[in-house]
């Protein structure tokens, strides 16, 4: 019981901050409770069951997301960076990470910079008042002085009202050289519009970080290339110093899309905990759970885990085409989805 307070109460720091990145970093993957026998099963009191499901919804809630060729790629490619940075004042290159909302960009530079925090620790363990990895989220029409006050509040540093742009940017700097900073993740980049004089000196508050930290820098946002990143001088300027990846939604048409789709389907069928679910069954309906989701992780993912809580609510112990069709998806996967008696209905044949 105390170990689920412990968790409750570190869930409530968010992870742009330190407090809720370091939680972040030592949570280990959830141990998969165990099921029961039937006889045990059906013994269990109404109280023993309720904590007894709850305890499989909670496992399914957190299970992480499989890793996917696209996170695989970046956190490969942002590893071997890392490599390449060390050392390197001038001449560093940093990664950026753009494509469509629920193909796991935020959870691949996350990711990222929990195994280079991992590995840092295990390397040289001990080490006391580092802060390895600093994650901000970029604010809706973001100022020098928001970015800069992101990563302070981050660091646990104190800012006035009255303190200009320019001497947080030098406070935090100096800190993040002290504390032994070496990977600075910004998430939601697409937030900073260079077409703008405000997003433009965002931009070069975010260079003055790069220029000034000898840290490999990653940005994730949506769909960068159609924001117009990459644009102008400060949008070639990123160009010049950040390494590309793209993610994108699982496609459907060849049999080798259809293998790789299947076996994300497996991994997620495998880890649930339900009484009466047959292996194979969520393989079975992969065509359809395409369908429904777009080969949007994010949306694979809810599907998959809902349609499973809502199993052992009912009672029923296995998830259904009927569990899963009643899963209500983010508007981006419901706005695709077509289902095949529509299809034909359209069809001019």
């Amino acid at each position: 019981m105390s170990s689920t307070l412990s968790m409750s109460t570190d869930v409530r720091h968010p992870l742009a901050t330190k407090q809720g990145w370091a939680s972040f970093v030592a949570q280990v993957n959830p141990e998969p409770p165990r099921l029961l026998p039937a006889a045990d099963w059906q013994r269990l009191t109404s109280f023993e069951r309720d904590l007894y499901n709850e305890a499989r919804q909670d496992y399914h809630s957190a299970l992480l997301l499989v890793a996917t060729p696209d996170i695989k790629k970046i956190i490969h490619t942002g590893s071997k960076l890392v490599i390449n940075n060390r050392g390197k004042q001038l001449g560093r290159r940093g990664l950026i990470v753009s494509g469509p909302s629920g193909t796991g960009k935020s959870t691949s530079i996350s990711q990222l910079g929990k195994k280079f925090q991992v590995e840092l620790e295990r390397r040289s363990p001990g080490v006391r008042d580092r802060i390895p990895v600093v994650y901000i989220v970029v604010p809706p029409d973001a100022t020098p002085k928001m970015l800069a006050t992101e990563m302070a509040i981050f660091l646990g540093l104190p800012v006035a009202h009255h303190d200009s742009p320019q001497s947080i940017a030098h406070n935090v700097a100096s800190v993040m050289r002290r504390v032994g900073t070496g990977m600075v993740l910004v998430d939601e980049i697409h937030r900073l519009d260079l077409t703008t004089r405000q997003g433009k000196n965002a931009s070069d508050q975010l260079k003055y970080f790069f220029d000034t930290i000898s840290a490999t820098f990653v940005y994730a946002g949506l769909d960068l290339d159609e924001t117009g990143m990459f644009s102008g001088v400060r949008g070639r300027q990123i160009a010049g110093r950040f390494i590309p990846v793209n993610t994108s939604p699982f496609t459907h048409r060849t049999a080798q899309d259809k293998h790789d789709w299947a076996k994300l389907v497996a991994a997620m069928e495998q880890a649930l905990r339900l009484h009466r679910h047959q292996p194979g069954t969520l393989v079975e309906l992969a065509p359809h759970l395409h369908d429904r989701t777009g080969g949007m992780i994010g949306s694979l993912d809810q599907l998959i885990h809902e349609a499973a809580n809502d199993a052992i609510t009912d009672g029923t112990e296995k998830t259904t085409k009927a569990h899963l069709d009643a899963v209500i998806l983010d508007i981006a996967a419901q706005a695709q989805f077509n289902p095949p008696r529509q299809r034909r209905r359209a069809d001019p044949r």
